[in-house]
């Protein structure tokens, strides 16, 4: 949803529906189409580096035939702190002011389960999830976002936390520290590379964007529906993550219908003391007005 937005291809709508299509025929929207059937046809013939491959393609060609991509003549510069820099600039006793520590709780849950349900999906797209379906690692990886997202803060930039396009990373085989690793030092030369990177059209990377979003949906087929409750629970999540655009909107709704429908139909055994817990704090959470949509 999100990159089909970003190339036009599903676009506001006034009346009825909130959403509906764009302009089929734009440039944007073409281009975008033409390199997800690509990357499925490359990923189908296990071409390594196949989303990569389509993003440079499409690039290239929105450099020829596209007049709003234009290479500025720049491929090094050096980075550096700008003079309306927030790098450490941090306000800790402000940030601590009775009227300010509802935003906070709000974005430290948002955080969490944020991370939490995109950890979860990445790690189910890499098989990464031991005989009861917890994730291998979770915590060091949960601590690893937690890190990233404090020394973020330090800096004064949003938060590097761990996001759902990693997919594509695992789809392409990499399951392992090493491959984060490698990812990181390549985001540390791209610091020098900006012009290339501003280069980039969003048409170009939006059919990985959409490639990745088709491989979350595979986790659907996981879910056990002879457990009724619980797999509508799961596509009542699933659904409205999409829906809202937002993560924990959907895990709240999720939790709270399976606590609900748990209850109604006499199913309470199957309950624990953490789904109830998380669900009444999740549904207080927004019941608070607290939430940050």
């Amino acid at each position: 949803l999100i990159a089909a937005n970003n190339v036009g291809l599903v676009v506001a709508n006034n009346a009825g529906l909130p959403v509906k299509m764009g302009d089929f025929s734009s440039f944007s929207v073409i281009m975008s189409l033409l390199g997800l059937a690509f990357i499925l046809g490359l990923e189908r013939l296990r071409v390594k580096g196949g989303i990569l491959l389509v993003i440079v393609a499409i690039t290239l060609v929105g450099l020829i035939a596209d007049p709003n991509v234009k290479f500025s003549g720049e491929v090094l510069k050096v980075p550096s702190f700008g003079d309306n820099s927030l790098a450490f600039g941090l306000d800790i006793m402000g940030a601590l002011q009775p009227a300010i520590l509802p935003v906070v709780f709000a974005l430290v849950m948002t955080a969490i389960f944020d991370a939490t349900g995109t950890i979860r999906a990445v790690a189910g797209q890499a098989n990464l999830l031991d005989k009861d379906g917890q994730i291998v690692n979770g915590g060091k990886a949960l601590t690893s976002d937690s890190v990233s997202s404090i020394m973020s803060g330090l800096f004064g930039t949003a938060p590097a936390a761990v996001y759902i396009e990693s997919a594509a990373g695992t789809a392409a085989g990499g399951k392992t520290g090493i491959t984060a690793i490698v990812v990181g030092v390549l985001f540390l030369f791209m610091l020098f590379l900006q012009p290339l990177a501003f280069l980039v059209p969003s048409y170009a990377t939006a059919p990985a964007l959409m490639y990745v979003g088709l491989l979350m949906l595979s986790n659907v087929s996981k879910l056990d529906f002879d457990d009724f409750i619980g797999a509508m629970s799961g596509l009542i999540c699933a659904v409205f993550i999409v829906l809202t655009a937002n993560i924990v909107t959907g895990i709240m709704l999720g939790f709270a219908s399976l606590v609900i429908g748990r209850l109604v139909s006499g199913e309470i055994k199957k309950l624990n003391i953490g789904t109830v817990i998380i669900a009444i704090i999740l549904v207080g959470f927004y019941a608070g007005g607290w939430a940050i949509n």
